[in-house]
């Protein structure tokens, strides 16, 4: 018997970023949606981003939270609106496991509190960090994990989004907690320098507006994160830069003991998703990158001959590194596996709850112009 999903909400985020991955997923069932919008009575009244009653005749259609949690044979629930800590008690209250979009919820205490909650009941909860399974990412961490960079020592983590329309409503000069670009894009970056590298012993954050808006609320950031112990000489930098005039965005840019790793350009997963929004993520180019974009790999011993070439000058072996393909339905593949108790569940919110921290520490950094150590 496949898992029956609650899905709470209808709009980009479920129909873009969820529902591309769940359906190709035999051990997950769509079941139920809660979208607060009543079914069409023509084409006019057709929300945005459509309608989950014609979209999905069979499932189960809830215009109340109540009803929805109500419901006894949702198993696993997916929060994909804006507001995630009301839905996420809830669902943990009817007995549910959870998995909510990013950035988790708003503050490290209100992570702690949740994550307790779901400890108290039994149930997985879970944040669903996607950009791990990007293309270039994976291929980073191939890198690392096989030692080809030999020791990390410094790191540069980009997602550069260049005038991005989606900050045009940012009009606000006041900061809440919740709001800019550290938990938008940032909390992404945040994720995969945690995945690779761990809790820092210190923040140092930068945070702009270049938007043309004066005010607190950031769209361009720089996060320096220093370690201790066994780490001490790596320096992870993370920056997001809304002025950025390039074709092909700078991605990763890693130095090691033994090797670089140097990348442009993104993972085709999601503009892939967004040409088909609702529909599976199974065409057999899902998440190729072009080999113009692959990532150049240089290293002081050879790693991969069927893609480098000694270089005389440098000493050193040189070549584009083929990009694994991206696979966001991993993301679902193990979070069903883990379900089912055959698997530990892949993204803990305990690392979410740490990328929230950093958020926190940035902030504290920039406000008092200091290096902040991790607490």
């Amino acid at each position: 018997m496949a898992i029956k999903v609650g899905i709470v909400g209808y709009g980009f985020s479920t129909k873009c970023f969820h529902l591309p991955y769940i359906l190709p997923n035999p051990d997950l069932e769509v079941y139920a949606f809660l979208q607060r919008a009543a079914p069409p009575v023509d084409a006019s009244q057709m929300p945005r981003w459509g309608h989950c009653t014609i979209d999905f005749p069979k499932a189960k259609h809830y215009m109340t939270a109540d009803e929805f949690f109500a419901d006894e044979s949702i198993e696993l629930v997916i929060v994909c609106t804006h507001i995630h800590e009301e839905f996420i008690e809830k669902a943990l209250l009817a007995g549910k496991h959870v998995a909510v979009e990013k950035p988790f919820v708003t503050s490290s205490a209100e992570a702690d509190r949740l994550i307790a909650l779901a400890k108290e009941k039994g149930k997985i909860l879970t944040v669903f960090h996607n950009r791990r399974f990007d293309s270039d990412f994976l291929t980073l961490e191939h890198l690392v994990k096989q030692g080809a960079l030999g020791d990390v020592l410094e790191a540069e983590i980009h997602f550069d989004y260049p005038s991005p329309n989606w900050i045009a409503g940012w009009t606000g000069k006041e900061y809440h907690a919740g709001e800019g670009m550290l938990f938008a894009l940032g909390t992404h970056t945040i994720d995969q320098a945690l995945h690779l590298f761990g809790r820092p012993a210190s923040v140092t954050a930068f945070l702009r507006s270049n938007r043309g808006v004066d005010s607190e609320v950031d769209d361009t950031f720089t996060v320096i994160l220093q370690y201790s112990g066994e780490q001490k000489n790596l320096l992870v930098t993370i920056k997001t830069a809304i002025v950025t005039h390039m074709k092909d965005q700078l991605r990763f840019f890693v130095r090691g003991s033994r090797g670089t790793y140097l990348k442009f350009g993104t993972c085709p997963q999601e503009s892939q998703a967004i040409a088909a929004p609702g529909k599976p993520a199974t065409s057999p180019d899902y998440g190729l990158e072009p080999e113009r974009i692959w990532g150049t790999l240089t290293t002081t011993t050879e790693f991969d001959p069927a893609c480098q070439k000694f270089d005389e000058a440098s000493r050193t072996y040189i070549g584009k590194y083929p990009s694994t393909r991206g696979w966001y339905r991993g993301y679902y593949e193990n979070l069903s596996a883990a379900l089912l108790g055959k698997e530990e569940v892949y993204v803990k919110p305990d690392t979410a709850r740490d990328g929230l921290r950093i958020i926190e520490l940035a902030r504290e950094s920039h406000e008092q112009g200091r290096t902040v150590a991790w607490s």
